[in-house]
């Protein structure tokens, strides 16, 4: 079998793909990328050892300042979202309620049905 080698960008960009989201499994990128799930797996484990426990990367965000116009962009964008975050609680009430509606529904129309 021929071992196949990756740059190290390919490999920094296949990691930080896996890490990006929780739901990703080393299964699904490696199928997607072409690569041996187990050679991501130790690829993910050497980068979360060298970023350390905490997950941080060795620099540190605390310290870089940040512009009054990002800090407005970041605070609208906050804003927004809070916004859309009630939008879909109420919606996800509504459906709830529905639900909750069509199940006594169901069970009536269930003892309706039974001769």
């Amino acid at each position: 079998m021929v071992m196949k080698v990756y740059s190290p960008e390919f490999r920094a960009d296949a990691v930080a793909l896996y890490l990006s989201d929780p739901s990703h499994t080393f299964e699904g990128i490696g199928k997607d990328l072409g690569i041996s799930r187990e050679t991501l797996r130790n690829r993910v484990r050497a980068e979360r050892a060298r970023r350390g426990p905490s997950g941080a990367t060795s620099t540190n965000t605390k310290d870089v300042p940040v512009s009054e116009a990002t800090r407005q962009e970041l605070e609208a964008e906050i804003a927004a979202l809070r916004t859309e975050l009630k939008t879909v609680r109420k919606e996800n009430q509504k459906l709830a309620t529905e639900r909750d509606i069509l199940r006594k529904a169901t069970k009536f129309f269930a003892q309706e049905t039974t001769w």
